[in-house]
């Protein structure tokens, strides 16, 4: 009995050890950040593209952190410079992703403005990226002999057009399209130092 409570006991205190560390020490650490002033909150149309976007599982296969130069060559990829906790302020829950399967997201906003070429990589990726691993999503395109006033026809390149049809994108891949936009933390992380003031005394030496 008394190894048994010994057992016990140690469980407990592993396991109280461990909760400290991972949640409330990062908690304590985190709870007081704020917003850096370039990052904006979601509209309700890109909160909307970020639901399709979990939906779809896009998160299985993309990172939205890039790592620091010490850990990895993403900045030299073009994904951008570490993430810091302060850029995911407004997400909830957060997008990290624990696979590569594709590229980070973290910046594919800045990288890839473009509306059209969100919308046809998202119905056919090998008319862009050619080998591409990443599926097609057909079901979030509507095919029509005629597009009708108001319809976002998508571009394609010459031999992915279906023929005799338009492809027309839905209002779900419209709204993933704007979050995937809205994915751009090319502002910086920190305040850049104030010039010191013309007449201010010198710093001690």
């Amino acid at each position: 009995m008394q190894d048994e409570l010994k057992l016990l006991g140690g469980a407990m205190v592993t396991l109280a050890l461990a909760t400290s560390a991972l949640v409330i020490v990062p908690h304590v650490q985190l709870r007081a950040s704020e917003a850096p002033a370039g990052l904006k909150p979601y509209t309700a149309q890109q909160l909307r593209g970020r639901e399709v976007y979990i939906r779809n599982g896009c998160v299985y296969c993309h990172s939205q952190q890039p790592r620091d130069k010490a850990q990895a060559p993403d900045d030299q990829r073009g994904w951008g410079r570490a993430s810091v906790a302060a850029d995911y302020y407004y997400d909830t829950p957060h997008l990290l992703g624990t696979m590569r399967t594709g590229p980070d997201l973290f910046n594919i906003g800045a990288r890839q403005p473009s509306a059209d070429w969100h919308l046809g990589h998202m119905f056919q990726p090998r008319a862009y990226v050619p080998g591409s691993i990443m599926p097609s999503y057909p079901y979030l395109f509507d095919y029509k002999e005629v597009a009708e006033p108001g319809d976002r026809v998508v571009n394609l390149p010459p031999g992915f057009k279906p023929l005799g049809k338009v492809v027309v994108a839905k209002p779900e891949v419209l709204d993933l399209v704007a979050y995937l936009q809205s994915l751009d933390h090319t502002y910086p992380v920190l305040p850049a130092p104030q010039a010191r003031k013309e007449g201010a005394p010198n710093a001690a030496k």
